[in-house]
């Protein structure tokens, strides 16, 4: 009883699961195209999966945590030992893990594009509030910064 309703939880979560990894993969396209309007409108669809994902796992947990089971793959693996379906158990959770995965990756992925942004965004803006002044290269080809920069705004 226990192990046809984790699996169903697996199976679940695939629809979910896979929508997530779409909207990342739009999210992607979104912050590289500095698409605002897509971009909030994916946040708000990808909260909602992650809200949905992890009541899902919640209980999944629980199944396990109330039979005296690890909460972990040990404990899936325990319950498949003693399971008709557990084959099938172990093969659902294993593409749901690697679908979670992906989204995993994507998502660091767009994090490593989103602090790129800021760190550009930053620059522009010292050198639109003429704060620290940008190391460039004089007539001479030399290294050197400016004596004394002015905000683009006063230039």
């Amino acid at each position: 009883m226990h192990d046809t309703n984790l699996l169903q939880l697996i199976t679940d979560d695939f629809a979910p699961a896979q929508q997530l990894l779409e909207l990342l993969q739009t999210e992607s396209l979104a912050l590289h195209g500095r698409d605002m309007p897509l971009l909030e409108n994916v946040l708000a669809q990808k909260q909602a999966l992650i809200i949905l994902l992890e009541q899902h796992g919640r209980k999944r947990s629980e199944i396990l945590a109330s039979l005296n089971l690890p909460t972990n793959r040990s404990g899936l693996e325990q319950l498949a030992s003693h399971s008709s379906i557990g084959e099938q158990l172990l093969e659902q959770s294993d593409v749901l893990t690697n679908l979670l995965a992906q989204c995993q990756t994507t998502n660091a992925s767009n994090g490593q594009s989103i602090l790129i942004q800021q760190a550009a965004t930053a620059t522009q803006l010292k050198i639109l509030t003429g704060g620290e002044p940008p190391a460039l290269y004089d007539a001479s080809g030399s290294f050197s910064k400016l004596v004394k920069p002015r905000p683009l705004s006063q230039a």
